[in-house]
């Protein structure tokens, strides 16, 4: 339980005064040093039950008295004792706790408050300050989580965009990883090859290098030249580089390949992400499409066949990780909605004011009761967690952000068409925002 701990903080652990203690050793034990943060001490019986409280000020009161210690020191502390202290239960939560000692609570604050275990025993002493400050410490807490809760408020409608592309993409990274582990893969395998056939090729060259020293040098003998040359005769064997020609050719063109495939990739997800491009900036939406049919490339193509058919497209004016997000969410979706190996058609035109991308796709379709709410937040029709019901509603906000327009029309058993359109020239107050 949370509030346990928030009391354990407060926790003091003074020992506790027996019943039959004088009144001149409790004062005596209130000078000690550990005792200094404390206005009382607690008093219990034999079983550890608390009896009560004894505060400075009482016991100031008594020996500022004309012979108050020789009349009242030698008694025991339970005559002068406050008799009905604070207690608060250790398992009271903080809010309880300061209920109750607030309602209670004298002016001045003479005594401090008796935490107990469940069955009632002294467990310590607790500071009315400690707990005001652990109050003051909750309530200024409680603020801040206010304060970041409205803030929170104030930016969900991007982080919901966020997220939710956060989400395509996290269903996106094993693809891309198998994507990248393949070309990697034989790259790798490649390297070790290479580094395996050149490595015969340099002992030959030490070899050589060793002949050619004996071959110089007048003082080399017969015996030790003849061995230079066995062993260079021996290498070159070895290393055969008549025979190296072709598979090293052959090796650098297929690493080249790989590593070609590598940045292909790695040039698509930056291009998808835009992340070094300015947020609203002049973009052709083929260049989007085919971005994003890169990214969703593994989520497709045991589903669906890809047929494009993309006219010459003007540059609009966008936000082109957002039209990104668009297209990879049309995209997935068009591949999930097939049961059975289908066909997803992507098309671009313009007209004189606008630009159109339809994703058609070959699939289930939809009944006309999904189909009104299918832009609707939350509404998806995924088992539990395969969709956050998120991805179509955010995309309509997008489109409509930028000034265009998105319609579908689906028919169970046909399959489903999204329609995208965008204005070529974009609003001024768009322009501004992005």
């Amino acid at each position: 339980m949370e509030v346990v701990p928030a009391l354990n903080r407060l926790l003091r652990p003074v020992a506790a005064l027996p019943a039959q203690i004088s009144i001149s050793d409790v004062a005596d034990r209130l000078l000690m040093p550990e005792h200094k943060a404390f206005l009382s001490l607690p008093v219990v019986d034999e079983a550890g039950r608390p009896l009560g409280l004894v505060s400075r000020a009482t016991l100031q009161d008594i020996f500022m008295q004309r012979f108050g210690r020789d009349l009242w020191g030698r008694k025991p502390v339970v005559e002068v004792m406050n008799p009905a202290p604070l207690l608060v239960s250790l398992s009271t939560s903080l809010e309880e706790a300061a209920r109750q000692i607030t309602a209670q609570l004298q002016s001045p604050i003479r005594d401090d408050f008796i935490l107990v275990d469940p069955q009632g025993l002294y467990c310590g002493l607790g500071t009315v300050l400690d707990l005001l400050k652990a109050m003051e410490s909750r309530v200024a807490q409680r603020n801040r989580v206010l304060r970041k809760a409205l803030v929170d408020l104030k930016e969900s409608q991007t982080q919901l965009v966020q997220s939710e592309k956060m989400a395509s993409l996290g269903q996106m990274v094993a693809g891309v990883a198998h994507e990248l582990n393949t070309p990697l893969g034989y790259v790798k395998n490649n390297v070790q090859l290479l580094q395996d056939l050149t490595r015969p090729l340099l002992e030959l060259a030490d070899a050589q290098a060793a002949l050619g020293d004996c071959l110089h040098n007048p003082a080399c003998a017969e015996e030790d030249l003849a061995q230079a040359l066995q062993a260079a005769t021996r290498a070159r064997e070895l290393a055969a580089p008549e025979l190296l020609a072709d598979d090293l050719g052959q090796l650098f063109g297929d690493t080249q390949y790989g590593l070609q495939q590598i940045g292909e990739l790695v040039l698509g997800l930056k291009d998808f992400a835009r992340l070094d491009r300015a947020m609203s900036e002049e973009v052709d939406l083929n260049e989007c499409i085919r971005s994003s049919l890169l990214i969703a490339r593994t989520s497709i193509k045991d589903k669906a066949e890809v047929r494009l058919q993309l006219d010459e497209l003007p540059r609009i004016a966008c936000a082109p990780s957002q039209i990104n997000q668009v297209l990879l969410n049309l995209l997935t979706n068009a591949a999930q909605a097939m049961d059975d190996y289908g066909c997803i058609q992507v098309k671009s035109w313009s007209d004189g004011s606008q630009v159109f991308v339809s994703v058609q796709d070959s699939g289930r379709g939809m009944p006309p009761e999904v189909l009104k709410r299918i832009f609707d937040p939350f509404f998806t029709t995924k088992p539990v967690g395969q969709g956050t019901g998120l991805g179509l509603s955010i995309s309509f906000k997008i489109i409509q952000d930028h000034g265009g327009n998105i319609r579908v029309a689906s028919e169970p058993g046909r399959g489903t068409r999204f329609l995208v359109s965008l204005p070529r020239m974009q609003a001024d107050d768009m322009k501004r925002s992005a």
